[in-house]
C-alpha cells in the first residue's frame, strides 16, 4: 500500500484548486487502476522547523494498493508533485499490507 500526503494549502496560504487533486487523482487511477481518497475531513499536521518554529499543515491522503512496489516511479512522481504544489518535500510512504 502506498500513501500521498498532499497539502490542501500552499506554502503563501492559499487554497489549491480542486483540479490539482483531481489531476493526482486522475494519474494515479490511470496508472494503478483505483485508489482511496480521504478527503471529507483533512488531517492535520504540525512539525517543528530547524528554527523552532512549528508549522501546520492541513492534508488529504490517496492511497494506492500496488502488488510490486516501483521505487524508481514513486520517486520520480513525488518529484513531480513537488513542482506541481510547490513544496520542497512531499510525502508518498509505502508500508506491507496483508489481505485478510
Amino acid at each position: 500500500m502506498t500513501q500521498l500526503l498532499l497539502p490542501l494549502w500552499s506554502n503563501g496560504g492559499e487554497e489549491f484548486p480542486h483540479a490539482l487533486f483531481e489531476q493526482v487523482r486522475d494519474e494515479l487511477v490511470r496508472e494503478f487502476g483505483g485508489l482511496t481518497a480521504y478527503t471529507r475531513t483533512p488531517a492535520s499536521g504540525l512539525w517543528q522547523k530547524k528554527d523552532g518554529h512549528t508549522v501546520q499543515d492541513e492534508i488529504i491522503v490517496y492511497e494506492v494498493m500496488v502488488k510490486d512496489l516501483d521505487e524508481d516511479w514513486w520517486r520520480s512522481y513525488r518529484k513531480k508533485l513537488e513542482q506541481r504544489f510547490g513544496q520542497d518535500e512531499l510525502v508518498i510512504r509505502a508500508q506491507e499490507a496483508r489481505l485478510l
